[in-house]
């Protein structure tokens, strides 16, 4: 069985939008429960509001990767919240680049996903914010081409987004699994 860590924001925790307390959605619904009904050992480290981590916090992802492997894959989709709290579009790639460089450094095989783009709504009150949405998928494949990495961007997906214009649908995280799976596939996995 192949392992697979998922790191992530909201979107990998699953988080419902509709719940009031910051629920997630069941294993029946959340892409990577999805991924693991398919055959991967699965580890979620999704947290709700996470941003792309930086230097200083990269003692604790080091000591989570030591406790989680073997890996086959670790998947990284971050970057929307960096957006949601001011970030540019080529502030958070530049973020993702140091993340990118220490899991490789670390020895790992990684996927990188850009999220989709984010669509007007409750946590998206303006075009500004969609476009850096848009254009971060852009830079994401350009940094994992530099740094051989894999790369899939989860705008060509067709995942259906909430009322807020972050958050995954039911439909919208069965959109991502399939996407998600076909890439790993696509890495051999």
């Amino acid at each position: 069985m192949k392992r697979i860590l998922c790191l992530g924001d909201s979107n990998t925790f699953g988080y419902d939008p509709r719940s009031p307390f910051g629920s997630r959605y069941g294993d029946d619904v959340r892409w990577t429960a999805l991924l693991r009904s398919r055959g991967w050992a699965v580890a979620n480290c999704g947290q709700n509001g996470l941003g792309i981590p930086r230097a200083p916090e990269f003692p604790d992802l080091a000591a989570l990767l030591r406790r989680l492997r073997p890996l086959d894959a670790a998947t990284v989709m971050l970057g929307s919240n960096d957006l949601l709290c001011g970030a540019s579009a080529e502030t958070a790639a530049e973020r993702m680049e140091a993340l990118l460089r220490f899991l490789t450094a670390e020895g790992e095989r990684v996927l990188l996903l850009a999220p989709p783009p984010m669509c007007l709504g409750a946590w998206v009150p303006t075009q500004e914010v969609i476009d850096e949405s848009v254009r971060l998928a852009a830079l994401y494949r350009r940094l994992a081409a530099e740094l051989g990495v894999a790369f899939a961007d989860a705008g060509d997906w067709n995942v259906a987004l909430c009322f807020d214009g972050v958050h995954f649908t039911p439909e919208g995280h069965a959109a991502f699994a399939d996407g998600v799976a076909g890439a790993l596939a696509a890495m051999g996995l």
